[in-house]
């Protein structure tokens, strides 16, 4: 049975709990949006810690952002998830967030775009960095618009994550797909680089996407993820300095 409005507003109030208690929001940042129906979209309120929230919190608005209900003011950020909407009929949900390593990651200009993870590469073909857009403005989407057709989870640049799904759990599943992949990704730098699959295996992973029901999008067949045939001989290599901002990013998101 289709969930009732209510069951919507408790399903974002769990979420954004979970998001905080995980340390992927700090204060009152991050925004969830649900998607009603053709013409309503749910989203969380501004201002408000995403580890707090009350099911009497939510806004709804309208595709072009105009709020239709709600005693609070809607996210800042919510042309962000119209956009999505837009862009893939498909999604229903839409998570940002700053989980602490993936968003080093985004401010160190760096995409999550290697095959390491056989349930990454399955899950989500590769993470891939759109370029830093002021928030709030529609310079934020700007960078995204090419590759948001093609991925379910965006680095965005200088700023933190985006995720979305057919339901918001799904889009808070490959949130903590992209930040454990993340923690993994910077594990290897630190012990010397990554040992990528190789090419073959890559494209049988690829294969396996359609027999678990996952669409294979454009952008998974356009070389990400990299495999090993793809770098040639060379190791991937992080400098000192990439590194300790990566450390330091994390640690300051964290705090």
């Amino acid at each position: 049975m289709p969930k009732t409005e209510r069951e919507h507003r408790q399903d974002i109030v769990d979420v954004g709990r979970m998001v905080w208690q995980k340390g992927w929001v700090a204060a009152n940042d991050g925004n969830i949006s649900i998607r009603l129906d053709q013409d309503r979209v749910l989203c969380t309120p501004t201002q408000v810690c995403k580890g707090m929230m009350h099911p009497d919190d939510m806004i709804v608005c309208d595709m072009q952002g105009n709020k239709i209900s709600g005693t609070r003011e809607r996210t800042s950020e919510m042309m962000l998830h119209l956009t999505v909407y837009n862009l893939r009929p498909d999604v229903r949900s839409v998570l940002h967030a700053h989980p602490p390593v993936a968003t080093g990651y985004a401010a160190a200009g760096r995409s999550l775009n290697l095959a390491l993870l056989p349930e990454v590469v399955i899950g989500l073909g590769c993470v891939p960095l759109a370029g830093y857009g002021l928030p709030g403005t529609p310079e934020l989407t700007e960078p995204m618009l090419h590759l948001i057709p093609k991925y379910d989870a965006l680095l965005m640049g200088n700023h933190g994550a985006v995720c979305y799904g057919e339901d918001v759990f799904k889009a808070f599943f490959r949130m903590e797909t992209v930040e454990h992949f993340a923690r993994i990704s910077l594990v290897t730098e630190l012990l010397g680089g990554a040992q990528v699959l190789p090419k073959q295996e890559v494209a049988k992973l690829l294969e396996a996407r359609t027999r678990y029901g996952i669409q294979t999008r454009a952008g998974m067949e356009s070389g990400c993820p990299l495999a090993a045939e793809d770098m040639g001989q060379e190791r991937f290599q992080v400098t000192r300095d990439e590194l300790v901002a990566l450390v330091d990013e994390a640690v300051r998101a964290r705090k």
